[in-house]
């Protein structure tokens, strides 16, 4: 009997997140997964990433807490944990939290600890369907998601002709983030379509502006001299001017001595 139930329990967590998703009933739907260096939480509502020795280089923030609370929580290392709400066999909503531990629950279905390639497959996957805003949602725990190369599938909901401005800027702000020189050329292509949705393509410039001086600056000058949409280049002029980079003011030296 022992056997038989262990069998099943194999044979259910080989089941794809997905089939596990859609046979899990309305209500809560609860998944964790291992996060990426760097990523920490309080478990509640901070979740911090690109940290290194104490320094986190950024940080969300969801609701009305006041550092001067007299409480303390830790900060873990992860997991980072999802939360989806669905209604009627759709996915509606998702929360995302890293560290902590799941409150007690009679109602909430726990699919336990999913591999985070798996996790990142079903995140993107709910992304591109964009049926609710939890779609919008689905590409930052995503993002946190340990070992797994995601910007391919960044761009391409970025690119995609069925998804919402929303998603899609989500989805191009990240790329922004995610990958070196390969998000830069993605990013730079995307800029450079013309096809693709105007404020979409201004998201991008923004993206290339944070990146590292080094890949960015350069992507945003070849946008300024080359790029046919004025908008496109005031924009990314915008961005050079606050760069404090030496070849900005070289470029800025250019455009206004040019006869």
């Amino acid at each position: 009997m022992i056997a038989l139930t262990l069998a099943a329990l194999v044979l259910l967590q080989q089941q794809s997140l997905e089939r596990r998703v859609a046979g899990a009933p309305d209500g809560s739907v609860r998944f964790s997964f291992a996060a990426k260096p760097g990523v920490y939480g309080n478990g509640r509502n901070m979740i911090s990433w690109d940290c290194d020795k104490g320094n986190c280089h950024n940080r969300q923030v969801d609701g009305n807490w006041d550092d001067r609370n007299d409480w303390d929580s830790p900060c873990d290392s992860g997991p980072v944990r999802v939360a989806l709400t669905k209604s009627g066999g759709r996915i509606t909503d998702l929360r995302v939290y890293v560290g902590g531990e799941w409150r007690a629950s009679t109602s909430a279905t726990d699919l336990g600890t999913v591999s985070t390639k798996d996790a990142a497959s079903y995140l993107l996957a709910l992304a591109l369907k964009d049926e609710s805003r939890a779609s919008e949602k689905a590409i930052f725990p995503a993002v946190l998601a340990d070992s797994v190369t995601i910007w391919p599938d960044l761009l391409k909901i970025a690119k995609a002709d069925n998804v919402s401005r929303k998603v899609k800027r989500s989805a191009v702000f990240w790329l922004g983030q995610a990958a070196g020189d390969a998000a830069t050329r993605g990013l730079t292509d995307l800029v450079d379509d013309g096809s693709a949705d105007h404020e979409v393509r201004e998201t991008a410039v923004f993206a290339l502006s944070q990146r590292p001086h080094e890949e960015g600056v350069p992507a945003l000058i070849r946008i300024v001299k080359e790029n046919k949409d004025p908008d496109l280049r005031r924009k990314a002029i915008f961005w050079l001017g606050q760069s404090d980079d030496p070849r900005a003011l070289s470029l800025f030296e250019e455009l206004l001595t040019r006869p």
